[in-house]
């Protein structure tokens, strides 16, 4: 009989002591799992409805949502095993070793990351712009998080890091809707200079892709070894610069050799003193 007491008193002792605050402690922790999961659910929500309107990149957005998920849920699972009792200072402490030593081993590939984050936010191209960046031209195809993909003119894909990109100037041609077109042309010294300018002027203004303002620039802007040179400085749309250019080199050059103007070719001319004897020439 009194042996029955003390294992019933046993018992509840060892219910009271351990079991019943064990069964909160567990049930609190998946409250707090299963109330936190869904809070870092909602915020992630929020965060990439935000991101959305703000118009940034779709890959950018998811990214940055699980990014933001994994973070949140490793404070809810901390929170949730430090109510289980057990000493997560160890293992908030591991886990930074771990990313310090990650961290190390994939410096390169974590300074092309951030390259493309900060491209991805500030956007200072998109697809389908033509740019010259990190050492190559072209019409950029894609930007991933580690780098971007662009097509060469001549059809070519080069996959450039983004912190090479990121590290260098950026040239967009393709950022603002016009373009000045800068050429150079030139004519001997004994052609009608007047006549070549009216003949440039009349170029520029027959065609039609060139835009009234800014005003055209033709104007004699040396006078070179072999060659007087006129600078021709119209303004088009950006879509219109490679074909106006092209087509300018070629009907100037039909005008000119209408005209009978020259486009010289580079020369020196050497002048010998004819009253100089051979002699003295040798003597000198």
């Amino acid at each position: 009989m009194f042996e029955q007491m003390f294992d019933q008193k046993q018992a509840e002792q060892l219910i009271d002591t351990y079991l019943i605050p064990w069964a909160i402690n567990i049930a609190l922790a998946l409250v707090i799992f299963v109330v936190g999961r869904m809070v870092v659910t909602v915020i992630t929500g929020i965060i990439g409805k935000l991101l959305k309107k703000a118009k940034y990149d779709d890959m950018l957005i998811s990214f940055i949502q699980a990014i933001s998920h994994a973070a949140l849920m490793l404070f809810v699972v901390v929170a949730a095993l430090n109510e289980l009792g057990l000493d997560t200072t160890s293992l908030v402490a591991l886990l930074g070793a771990a990313g310090l030593a990650i961290g190390l081993s994939l410096q390169g590939s974590l300074q092309n990351f951030a390259a493309g984050v900060m491209l991805l936010v500030f956007r200072p191209f998109k697809a389908g712009d033509y740019v010259e960046a990190g050492g190559t031209a072209g019409i950029v195809e894609g930007i991933s998080i580690f780098n971007t993909q662009i097509r060469t003119p001549d059809n070519k894909e080069v996959i450039v890091p983004n912190g090479k990109i990121y590290g260098e100037n950026i040239i967009n041609y393709s950022a603002k809707p016009t373009r000045r077109v800068d050429m150079v042309f030139g004519i001997s010294y004994g052609d009608d200079l007047r006549k070549a300018k009216e003949i440039l002027e009349k170029v520029v203004a027959e065609d039609e892709r060139v835009l009234p303002e800014p005003k055209p620039i033709i104007a004699v802007s040396e006078l070179a070894n072999s060659s007087v040179n006129f600078v021709v400085r119209p303004w088009v749309n950006s879509a219109d610069y490679w074909p106006f250019f092209w087509h300018m080199q070629e009907t100037v050059k039909l005008r000119f050799d209408e005209a009978g103007i020259t486009i010289p070719f580079p020369q020196m001319e050497v002048h010998v003193n004819q009253n100089q004897s051979d002699e003295e020439a040798y003597k000198e």
